[in-house]
């Protein structure tokens, strides 16, 4: 398939980013069974390689003339200045992966137009779902109780947790950065905020679903995520809903 120029992602871009993100959680599924847990190293290793080679070859084959951005190889050049890259990271999460009965890694694929990320999905492979640009997505259910915010099992910020205690808010940890965000659109949590630092492949198919879904997603001073820059480190975001965005924002801007 050759590559699509424009500044909308189309309906072929869309189901790109679907079908890669699937394909490649189910060879990481594949590498779990295969290596198993005892060496939980070697697992992560493989699991880091194989995601990545089957990524690259999906996206050449679909989009050959596209630039990528991946955590897992080196920089391309071609992507400073182009209009259409895939910032992508092939396996989020490569500690819980790496853990017998942890379900929180993910795989990220987005397509980002000038700038801006169009086009996104994100596979939670071992809960065998994937949620994709343009949607639909699930409604999140009803909860009555105090909000909820993700962050990291093994590093909760202290942002985060300064957060909590002002807005009242219980912290639910949990892995990767996808499954945070993808726990705010689905309504397993209600917020999702990072200060930090990350890479701009961690967030950018996480945010293009949250998007697309009509969730609110920014830096911590409300201004607007850009990818695909010179330096692909994104030091902090916010994603949550919209009517709760304003309260968020200035909350943080008073910690």
């Amino acid at each position: 398939m050759s590559a699509t120029s424009g500044t909308a992602a189309t309906a072929a871009d869309h189901e790109s980013a679907r079908l890669i993100a699937r394909s490649v959680g189910e060879v990481l599924l594949e590498v779990r069974a295969q290596l198993g847990f005892a060496d939980p190293r070697t697992l992560g290793a493989a699991g880091d390689r194989r995601a990545e080679e089957l990524l690259q070859m999906l996206l050449h084959e679909r989009h050959p003339g596209d630039a990528v951005l991946s955590e897992e190889s080196a920089d391309d050049a071609r992507r400073l200045g182009a209009p259409r890259v895939w910032v992508v990271d092939p396996l989020d999460g490569t500690r819980e992966f790496s853990e017998e009965g942890r379900d929180d890694f993910a795989v990220h694929v987005a397509l980002v137009i000038d700038g801006t990320p169009v086009c996104g999905a994100v596979a939670l492979p071992a809960r065998d779902q994937v949620l994709a640009t343009p949607g639909p997505f699930p409604g999140p259910p009803p909860h009555s109780g105090p909000l909820r915010i993700a962050v990291s099992r093994t590093r909760p910020p202290a942002l985060a947790t300064d957060l909590a205690e002002a807005l009242g808010a219980e912290l639910v940890p949990m892995g990767s950065a996808g499954v945070k965000v993808m726990a705010v659109v689905t309504g397993e949590a209600d917020l999702y905020v990072h200060g930090g630092g990350q890479y701009e492949w961690d967030s950018a198919a996480p945010v293009a679903v949250a998007l697309a879904a009509g969730l609110h997603a920014s830096r911590l001073d409300g201004s607007s995520l850009r990818y695909n820059q010179p330096d692909p480190w994104l030091p902090d975001l916010v994603v949550c809903a919209n009517d709760r965005a304003d309260e968020v924002l200035a909350t943080v801007a008073a910690l």
